[in-house]
């Protein structure tokens, strides 16, 4: 079955850097996109970034455009999100997703069919 494992976040102040990383396991990696959400408290789950299954391409919500990167490598059945000049607002639990298709990273949150257990982000200011 299909795994996704996220891990890398943690406590750090605004400014601050932090790498995610999702492991992604029982699937052909290369042939699936993905994409990473954010959920902070009391809020719904929103798009963050998405990548294509060659990494070729990729997409950013606009309160991350410029701060945050996407990334991959297929080799290693990983995804990436670098997160740059953390702020208190970026504070949420990150999960990484991806379709049964494998073709999608937009931002519609239905449209995942696989979700990892997240990880907790917390920038403090």
């Amino acid at each position: 079955q299909v795994q996704l494992v996220e891990s890398g976040g943690g406590l750090v102040q605004a400014g601050d850097s932090l790498r995610l990383s999702c492991a992604a396991s029982g699937l052909t990696f290369s042939s699936y996109a993905m994409g990473w959400f954010r959920q902070a408290p009391g809020k719904e789950r929103e798009f963050v970034a998405g990548i294509s299954r060659n990494g070729g391409t990729t997409s950013y919500a606009d309160s991350v455009k410029g701060r945050f990167t996407i990334s991959r490598d297929n080799a290693k059945n990983t995804v990436y999100l670098q997160m740059n000049s953390l702020k208190p607002g970026d504070t949420a639990v990150y999960y990484c997703a991806t379709t049964r298709s494998g073709y999608y990273y937009g931002q519609r949150m239905g449209s995942y069919d696989y979700w990892g257990q997240g990880t907790q982000v917390t920038v403090s200011s």
